[in-house]
């Protein structure tokens, strides 16, 4: 399971290199107040060569033994197939690294805020952009997901 504290250090790494990125998925939730059990955490990012430069030593600076953080590129990310799914060496967890999903979100597109998950400052998907991330998905956890996020936030059915 992911855990709060372990999104923490990662959240960390990230802001500490200047990684361009959005938390979203069921972590994105718990950090703006409607938390359920994960195995997870779900980011999006830039996808130059330069920020996935970044996004690699935030996560050497973790798990800096694994050879497995040099696979992830510029170039898978922005390629036709532009997401990674990333498993730390300990295995509790993975991350899934986006640039785009589909062609119905792009990380330059997503609505972001600042949210300060356990004291550390962390660019968030907005509440309502989680609903929308969420609402039409094939997964029935996910349509679970907008209907809660829709009815604590107030908002208006798109």
């Amino acid at each position: 399971m992911m855990e709060f504290g372990e999104l923490r250090r990662i959240l960390a790494a990230f802001e500490r290199e200047g990684v361009r990125y959005v938390l979203v998925g069921s972590m994105a939730m718990a950090a703006q107040g409607i938390v359920r059990a994960t195995r997870d955490a779900d980011f999006f990012v830039a996808a130059d060569e330069e920020n996935v430069g970044r996004l690699r030593r935030a996560l050497k600076s973790l798990f800096e033994d694994d050879p497995n953080i040099d696979e992830i590129t510029a170039a898978d990310l922005a390629g036709d197939y532009p997401a990674v799914e990333y498993t730390p060496p300990h295995g509790r967890y993975s991350m899934d690294i986006l640039s785009r999903l589909g062609e119905a979100f792009r990380f330059e597109d997503l609505e972001a805020e600042v949210v300060i998950v356990d004291g550390v400052q962390a660019r968030v998907a907005t509440p309502r952009m989680l609903y929308r991330m969420k609402k039409d998905a094939v997964r029935p956890q996910d349509r679970m997901d907008a209907d809660r996020i829709r009815l604590s936030f107030g908002l208006k059915d798109e």
